[in-house]
Protein backbone atom coordinates (compact mmCIF):
# COMPACT_ATOMS: atom_id res chain seq x y z
CA UNK A 1 0.00 0.00 0.00
CA UNK A 2 1.71 3.35 -0.78
CA UNK A 3 2.39 5.55 1.77
CA UNK A 4 0.01 8.43 0.66
CA UNK A 5 -2.98 5.63 1.59
CA UNK A 6 -1.02 4.61 4.85
CA UNK A 7 -3.96 6.29 7.01
CA UNK A 8 -7.13 5.27 5.09
CA UNK A 9 -5.38 1.57 5.08
CA UNK A 10 -5.06 2.03 9.45
CA UNK A 11 -8.94 3.08 8.86
CA UNK A 12 -10.12 0.29 6.60
CA UNK A 13 -7.50 -2.93 6.69
CA UNK A 14 -6.16 -4.39 4.16
CA UNK A 15 -8.97 -5.84 2.68
CA UNK A 16 -10.97 -2.64 2.39
CA UNK A 17 -7.48 -0.77 1.21
CA UNK A 18 -7.53 -3.69 -1.22
CA UNK A 19 -10.96 -3.71 -2.28
CA UNK A 20 -11.42 0.30 -3.14
CA UNK A 21 -7.81 -0.42 -4.66
CA UNK A 22 -9.71 -2.60 -7.33
CA UNK A 23 -13.03 -0.66 -7.41
CA UNK A 24 -14.05 1.51 -11.30
CA UNK A 25 -15.88 4.28 -11.50
CA UNK A 26 -17.48 6.41 -13.63
CA UNK A 27 -18.30 10.04 -13.04
CA UNK A 28 -20.97 11.94 -15.22
CA UNK A 29 -20.51 15.41 -14.70
CA UNK A 30 -17.77 17.50 -13.16
CA UNK A 31 -19.30 20.47 -12.03
CA UNK A 32 -19.56 21.68 -8.33
CA UNK A 33 -20.88 18.34 -6.96
CA UNK A 34 -19.39 15.77 -9.55
CA UNK A 35 -15.52 17.74 -9.28
CA UNK A 36 -15.10 17.21 -5.36
CA UNK A 37 -16.66 13.55 -6.01
CA UNK A 38 -14.32 12.57 -8.15
CA UNK A 39 -11.42 13.73 -6.42
CA UNK A 40 -12.45 12.46 -3.19
CA UNK A 41 -12.58 9.30 -4.78
CA UNK A 42 -8.93 9.47 -6.22
CA UNK A 43 -8.39 10.17 -2.83
CA UNK A 44 -9.19 6.76 -1.81
CA UNK A 45 -7.04 5.09 -4.33
CA UNK A 46 -9.71 3.84 -6.46
CA UNK A 47 -8.35 2.01 -9.61
CA UNK A 48 -9.61 3.95 -12.31
CA UNK A 49 -12.00 7.03 -12.59
CA UNK A 50 -14.11 7.71 -15.84
CA UNK A 51 -14.98 11.16 -15.90
CA UNK A 52 -17.55 12.55 -18.29
CA UNK A 53 -18.07 16.11 -19.03
CA UNK A 54 -18.23 18.75 -21.67
CA UNK A 55 -17.90 21.59 -20.08
CA UNK A 56 -15.35 24.44 -19.76
CA UNK A 57 -14.03 26.61 -16.44
CA UNK A 58 -16.12 29.98 -16.68
CA UNK A 59 -15.84 33.04 -14.07
CA UNK A 60 -19.10 32.21 -12.26
CA UNK A 61 -18.02 28.70 -11.29
CA UNK A 62 -15.56 29.98 -8.96
CA UNK A 63 -17.82 30.17 -6.46
CA UNK A 64 -18.61 26.47 -6.35
CA UNK A 65 -16.66 24.34 -8.04
CA UNK A 66 -13.40 22.37 -7.04
CA UNK A 67 -11.51 23.22 -10.50
CA UNK A 68 -12.24 26.75 -10.90
CA UNK A 69 -9.47 29.67 -10.60
CA UNK A 70 -8.42 32.33 -11.96
CA UNK A 71 -5.81 30.08 -13.30
CA UNK A 72 -8.23 27.69 -15.12
CA UNK A 73 -10.82 29.62 -16.42
CA UNK A 74 -11.39 28.34 -20.04
CA UNK A 75 -9.66 24.96 -19.16
CA UNK A 76 -11.39 21.76 -19.56
CA UNK A 77 -13.20 20.37 -16.51
CA UNK A 78 -12.34 16.61 -17.65
CA UNK A 79 -8.52 17.61 -18.27
CA UNK A 80 -7.92 19.64 -14.96
CA UNK A 81 -9.55 16.93 -13.01
CA UNK A 82 -7.41 14.25 -14.85
CA UNK A 83 -4.11 16.43 -13.85
CA UNK A 84 -5.02 16.63 -10.37
CA UNK A 85 -5.78 13.10 -9.92
CA UNK A 86 -2.09 12.10 -11.52
CA UNK A 87 -0.59 14.23 -9.27
CA UNK A 88 -2.28 12.29 -6.34
CA UNK A 89 -1.88 9.24 -7.41
CA UNK A 90 -0.23 8.66 -10.89
CA UNK A 91 -1.44 4.92 -10.59
CA UNK A 92 -4.97 5.33 -11.15
CA UNK A 93 -6.37 5.45 -14.98
CA UNK A 94 -7.96 8.13 -15.74
CA UNK A 95 -10.42 7.99 -18.41
CA UNK A 96 -11.75 11.12 -19.83
CA UNK A 97 -14.48 11.65 -22.46
CA UNK A 98 -15.24 15.97 -23.21
CA UNK A 99 -18.72 15.24 -24.11
CA UNK A 100 -22.26 15.27 -23.15
CA UNK A 101 -24.12 12.51 -22.55
CA UNK A 102 -27.32 11.93 -24.50
CA UNK A 103 -28.88 9.38 -26.87
CA UNK A 104 -26.10 10.13 -29.24
CA UNK A 105 -23.52 9.53 -27.20
CA UNK A 106 -24.64 6.76 -24.71
CA UNK A 107 -23.29 4.17 -26.99
CA UNK A 108 -20.14 5.18 -25.95
CA UNK A 109 -19.97 3.81 -22.86
CA UNK A 110 -20.29 0.35 -21.32
CA UNK A 111 -21.85 0.76 -18.03
CA UNK A 112 -21.33 -2.70 -17.03
CA UNK A 113 -17.68 -2.32 -17.00
CA UNK A 114 -18.08 -0.01 -13.46
CA UNK A 115 -18.67 -0.91 -10.28
CA UNK A 116 -20.72 2.43 -9.39
CA UNK A 117 -21.59 5.32 -11.34
CA UNK A 118 -21.84 8.72 -10.26
CA UNK A 119 -24.72 11.11 -11.69
CA UNK A 120 -23.60 14.89 -11.16
CA UNK A 121 -25.17 15.90 -14.03
CA UNK A 122 -27.54 19.19 -14.50
CA UNK A 123 -29.44 18.17 -16.92
CA UNK A 124 -33.05 16.27 -16.51
CA UNK A 125 -32.74 13.98 -19.81
CA UNK A 126 -28.96 13.01 -19.20
CA UNK A 127 -29.88 11.73 -15.59
CA UNK A 128 -32.75 9.87 -16.71
CA UNK A 129 -31.06 8.52 -19.91
CA UNK A 130 -28.11 7.52 -17.54
CA UNK A 131 -30.44 6.02 -14.33
CA UNK A 132 -32.20 3.82 -17.21
CA UNK A 133 -29.20 2.56 -18.82
CA UNK A 134 -27.43 1.81 -15.00
CA UNK A 135 -30.73 0.12 -14.20
CA UNK A 136 -30.75 -2.34 -17.54
CA UNK A 137 -26.71 -2.51 -16.69
CA UNK A 138 -27.54 -3.47 -13.36
CA UNK A 139 -24.54 -1.07 -12.09
CA UNK A 140 -25.25 0.68 -8.82
CA UNK A 141 -26.00 4.03 -9.13
CA UNK A 142 -26.54 7.37 -6.87
CA UNK A 143 -27.95 10.69 -9.15
CA UNK A 144 -27.20 14.04 -7.18
CA UNK A 145 -30.56 16.31 -7.27
CA UNK A 146 -29.51 19.78 -7.21
CA UNK A 147 -27.95 21.79 -4.29
CA UNK A 148 -29.05 25.34 -6.06
CA UNK A 149 -31.03 27.93 -3.79
CA UNK A 150 -30.35 26.23 -0.50
CA UNK A 151 -27.73 27.24 2.32
CA UNK A 152 -27.57 23.90 4.74
CA UNK A 153 -25.87 21.55 4.21
CA UNK A 154 -26.89 19.57 7.52
CA UNK A 155 -30.14 19.26 5.30
CA UNK A 156 -28.43 17.03 2.26
CA UNK A 157 -29.61 13.34 2.93
CA UNK A 158 -28.90 10.32 0.52
CA UNK A 159 -32.57 8.61 0.44
CA UNK A 160 -34.70 6.72 -2.30
CA UNK A 161 -36.18 9.39 -5.11
CA UNK A 162 -39.69 8.76 -3.35
CA UNK A 163 -38.63 10.32 -0.03
CA UNK A 164 -36.99 13.36 -2.04
CA UNK A 165 -39.96 15.63 -1.56
CA UNK A 166 -38.84 19.18 -1.57
CA UNK A 167 -36.96 18.96 -4.69
CA UNK A 168 -38.41 20.04 -7.96
CA UNK A 169 -35.63 18.03 -10.10
CA UNK A 170 -36.55 15.02 -8.38
CA UNK A 171 -40.11 15.08 -8.89
CA UNK A 172 -39.37 15.60 -12.89
CA UNK A 173 -37.33 12.57 -12.65
CA UNK A 174 -39.39 10.44 -10.13
CA UNK A 175 -42.50 10.93 -12.01
CA UNK A 176 -40.74 10.21 -15.82
CA UNK A 177 -38.63 7.22 -14.62
CA UNK A 178 -42.21 5.94 -13.09
CA UNK A 179 -43.44 6.08 -16.34
CA UNK A 180 -40.49 3.56 -17.71
CA UNK A 181 -41.25 1.44 -14.99
CA UNK A 182 -38.42 2.42 -12.62
CA UNK A 183 -39.37 3.38 -8.36
CA UNK A 184 -36.07 3.11 -7.00
CA UNK A 185 -33.06 4.93 -6.66
CA UNK A 186 -30.11 5.68 -4.71
CA UNK A 187 -30.23 10.06 -4.62
CA UNK A 188 -28.60 12.89 -2.90
CA UNK A 189 -30.91 15.18 -2.03
CA UNK A 190 -31.79 18.17 0.35
CA UNK A 191 -35.04 18.11 2.51
CA UNK A 192 -34.60 22.31 2.80
CA UNK A 193 -36.81 24.29 2.17
CA UNK A 194 -37.00 27.08 -1.05
CA UNK A 195 -38.66 29.49 -2.68
CA UNK A 196 -41.17 28.95 -5.29
CA UNK A 197 -38.89 31.00 -6.90
CA UNK A 198 -36.43 29.54 -8.04
CA UNK A 199 -32.76 31.69 -8.90
CA UNK A 200 -30.69 28.64 -9.31
CA UNK A 201 -27.83 30.68 -7.25
CA UNK A 202 -25.54 28.76 -5.29
CA UNK A 203 -22.90 28.84 -2.80
CA UNK A 204 -19.59 27.49 -2.63
CA UNK A 205 -19.84 24.90 0.56
CA UNK A 206 -22.86 23.15 -0.86
CA UNK A 207 -21.83 21.43 -3.71
CA UNK A 208 -19.05 20.33 -2.43
CA UNK A 209 -20.41 18.67 0.96
CA UNK A 210 -22.52 17.19 -1.67
CA UNK A 211 -19.86 15.75 -3.63
CA UNK A 212 -18.05 14.47 -0.04
CA UNK A 213 -21.35 12.47 0.39
CA UNK A 214 -21.43 11.25 -3.14
CA UNK A 215 -17.97 9.37 -2.41
CA UNK A 216 -18.85 8.51 0.81
CA UNK A 217 -22.01 6.77 0.04
CA UNK A 218 -19.71 4.93 -3.06
CA UNK A 219 -17.11 3.92 -0.63
CA UNK A 220 -19.55 2.70 1.94
CA UNK A 221 -21.61 0.46 -0.56
CA UNK A 222 -18.37 -0.79 -1.91
CA UNK A 223 -17.09 -2.21 1.36
CA UNK A 224 -20.71 -3.33 2.29
CA UNK A 225 -20.81 -0.78 4.90
CA UNK A 226 -23.92 1.29 4.31
CA UNK A 227 -26.24 1.80 6.52
CA UNK A 228 -29.65 -0.87 6.83
CA UNK A 229 -31.86 2.54 5.23
CA UNK A 230 -29.91 3.07 2.42
CA UNK A 231 -29.97 -0.29 1.04
CA UNK A 232 -32.04 -0.57 -2.12
CA UNK A 233 -33.04 -3.25 -4.48
CA UNK A 234 -31.28 -2.76 -8.00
Amino acid sequence: MPDAFSRMEMLLGDAGADKLGKARIAVFGLGGAGSFAAEALARCGVASLTLVDNGIVSVTDINRQLYALRSTVGKSNVQIAKMRIRDIDEGILVHTYETFYNNETAGMFDLKNYDYIIDAMNTVESKLLLIENAKISKTPIISCMSTDDRMDPSKLEIVDISRSVLCPIAKQIRTKLRKKGIRKVKVLSSREKISDIQLHGSISFMPGAAGMMLAGVVVKDLLGKSDRKHRYKK
